[in-house]
């Protein structure tokens, strides 16, 4: 049975999420858009803007040993047409952060166009 958009994009959250647990420098610059514009927010850095900018950043903290472990929790996907954005918690060992991750579709997948994450937030209720 195939999944329809909803599952499909919180499974390419996932692996957003997956890239980054694994540090896979690979999988993190597949996941991110080609063709559309892609910009990043990470807490307290500058906007980033472009492609390459932002897989820098990505190729910086995934390389750096200190990164922390984030682990996602309770997604929540909105879809406007061929742009679905998802809502979510990032509970690190220190603070738990609210993310908001935008895909867009390309060739028929789900990429990263935009990822925001700031905070610190109460963490949700895990219950």
């Amino acid at each position: 049975m195939a999944l329809g958009d909803e599952e499909t994009v919180i499974s390419a959250n996932e692996a957003f999420y997956d890239a980054f647990a694994a540090a896979d420098v690979a999988a993190m610059e597949a996941i991110w858009a080609k063709l559309a514009g892609v910009t990043c927010l990470h807490p307290g850095w500058p906007r980033l803007e472009g492609r390459e900018a932002v897989l820098n950043s990505w190729r910086g903290i995934l390389m750096h040993p200190g990164r922390p472990e984030i682990e996602c929790l309770k997604p929540t996907v909105t879809l406007h047409g061929d742009t679905a954005i998802v809502l979510c918690y990032e509970l690190m060992a220190t603070a738990c952060l609210l993310a908001t991750n935008v895909f867009v579709r390309e060739d028929g997948s789900w990429r990263l166009a935009h990822h925001h994450a700031g905070g610190p937030v109460p963490a949700p209720d895990q219950g």
